[in-house]
């Protein structure tokens, strides 16, 4: 993978600065790596960063820059381009920090928190802890996420942005030609278009569904009251997070999936995750069709089963943000996925429009609706943008993890996504079972599954808990290209979970050590005075 440089990571880094004053607008950490970066150019970095976008006297234009949405890619790109002086419009019709501040990220992991809290409660009898069943105050759990949310929001605040530099309005953007913006009837106009839109909770054509109440992710965290079963339509990510949170809390929870959950990831850890979450009492239906939905609500599926409960959530993927924006007026090509991009990011119709996060599709790669996906977007279009430099996406280590405790953590390519390309794959793995700090905990679910190429690592997967914290240093083995001898090698803190992934890679040379070739030579070496 290509890895950032010190532009690259400065500037990703500049749309999330937790707990710093809003007032605060000093050097970019970024602006360090620009002179080693732009050494020999022509000029100085800083006045690199000033010519960036010359503004041609004939056409006048009231931005350098104007960014749609105020998420974290769009936030990551203001950020770092206010810092350097580049005028910028940061438009965002709803609330600053987007989809993950508000209705993602943030709150789903404050809920999980609190589930976690629950189970550990309910569980610690096998530690010779005696306590009784919890009791969840709803009220002061939603009191918990809200508090969660406003800590960080500071950090997505107008008044932060403002003291940054760049002009923040608050409206509906909509094109009106390839340089030109209404933002709830206000003209605007740019030399460059960040389009950050993001996307919304996709909600499936089936039959009954609008006319039962149902819930997404972005209306899911105002439930006034805790469900008693929650129906869960979709088995990824968001769907078997919320199970594990709604049951851990207390609540009866079914989810419904037409294939199998976590499609996407390596089924044997899927698996894995599967035999976790029925343990602890979640009801999972795969390959099951749902024909239709009634009051009640109730899932009808295809073989005329019926599912009753008395909430339903609808987790069946995303939408890009697409239909206010009124794309054509600027010819800006876009399909189901978003606005098609190259692998730059940049609009393959408009060249002056570029595209980020979720609502992004470049060609070839398709859309990752990750936050961490959002700000390295915003590195790479502060390098082309901005400094004029070659970058393009590289998704080759892309982390990517399901929180459920345990995690399921990947990166790279899965087993069968490698022996697809025709690789000579070796697979490596070593379960929590054999991990002492697992044992020592009775926490022994698990797994680390490496996928190695002629002696590198190409791929890795995780299940255990706080797998999502394990995962980068994979990530860093692949992009490096890093050979499994140098991670065998490594000394690993004792007793850690990190250590099952040392001993999965030291596997890989366990028949060669202890072979009757190497016996004989211990003998032969034994012989020496």
């Amino acid at each position: 993978m290509q890895q950032p440089n010190g532009v690259h990571a400065g500037l990703e880094e500049q749309g999330r600065q937790p707990r710093q004053s809003v007032a605060s607008g000093g050097v970019s950490p970024a602006c360090c790596g620009v002179c080693a970066v732009c050494a020999g150019a022509a000029g100085s970095a800083l006045a690199q960063a000033g010519a960036a976008l010359p503004r041609p006297a004939d056409t006048p234009m009231d931005f350098d820059l104007a960014v749609i949405g105020a998420g974290s890619a769009g936030l990551s790109v203001a950020a770092g381009a206010a810092q350097l002086g580049v005028r910028v419009a940061l438009i965002e019709r709803g609330r600053m920090g987007g989809d993950c501040l508000n209705t993602g990220c943030v709150p789903s992991k404050a809920l999980l928190a609190a589930a976690h809290a629950a189970r550990a409660v309910r569980e610690a009898g096998r530690f010779g802890v005696i306590a009784l069943e919890p009791i969840i105050d709803w009220d002061r759990l939603r009191a918990h996420i809200r508090g969660v949310v406003a800590a960080i929001a500071p950090a997505d605040s107008e008044a932060r942005y403002r003291a940054l530099g760049a002009t923040v309005l608050r409206g509906e953007a909509r094109f009106l030609d390839s340089a030109t913006l209404s933002v709830d009837g206000r003209r605007l106009s740019a030399r460059r278009f960040v389009v950050a839109a993001g996307s919304r909770a996709a909600v499936p054509a089936i039959p009954g569904l609008d006319q039962v109440p149902c819930w997404t992710n972005d209306t899911l965290f105002e439930l006034a009251e805790r469900p008693d079963h929650l129906l869960i339509l979709g088995g990824g990510p968001v769907g078997l997070e919320m199970a594990a949170a709604f049951c851990d809390l207390g609540c009866a929870v079914t989810v419904v999936e037409a294939a199998r959950i976590a499609l996407r990831e390596d089924p044997e850890l899927a698996a894995g995750l599967r035999r976790v979450l029925v343990r602890r009492g979640v009801t999972i239906r795969e390959g099951a069709s749902v024909a239709r939905v009634a009051s009640g609500p109730v899932l009808v599926l295809s073989d005329g089963s019926r599912i009753n409960g008395s909430h339903l959530l609808v987790a069946a993927g995303r939408t890009p943000n697409t239909e206010a924006l009124d794309l054509p007026a600027a010819g800006i090509q876009a399909d189901a996925h978003g606005i098609v991009t190259d692998s730059g990011l940049r609009s393959v119709s408009n060249r002056h429009v570029y595209a980020a996060g979720d609502i992004a599709s470049p060609v070839g790669l398709g859309p990752r609706a990750f936050t961490h996906v959002g700000s390295y977007h915003a590195g790479i279009i502060i390098r082309r943008v901005l400094f004029r430099l070659p970058a393009r996406l590289d998704y080759t280590a892309l982390p990517r993890v399901i929180y459920t405790d345990p995690d399921l953590a990947q990166t790279g390519l899965t087993e069968a996504e490698a022996a697809a390309a025709g690789l000579p794959v070796r697979i490596l793995r070593w379960t929590l079972a054999d991990n002492d700090r697992a044992v020592a905990e009775r926490d022994t679910d698990g797994l680390v599954k490496l996928v190695a190429v002629r002696g590198r690592i190409v791929g890795a997967g995780i299940l255990a808990p706080q797998a999502g914290e394990m995962i980068t240093a994979w990530s860093l083995a692949i992009a490096r290209r890093t050979r499994l001898s140098a991670l065998a090698g490594l000394i690993v803190p004792y007793p850690t979970r990190s250590e099952a992934a040392k001993r999965a890679a030291t596997g890989a040379f366990m028949a060669r050590l202890f072979s009757p070739g190497m016996k004989s030579l211990v003998r032969l070496l034994g012989r020496l005075p």
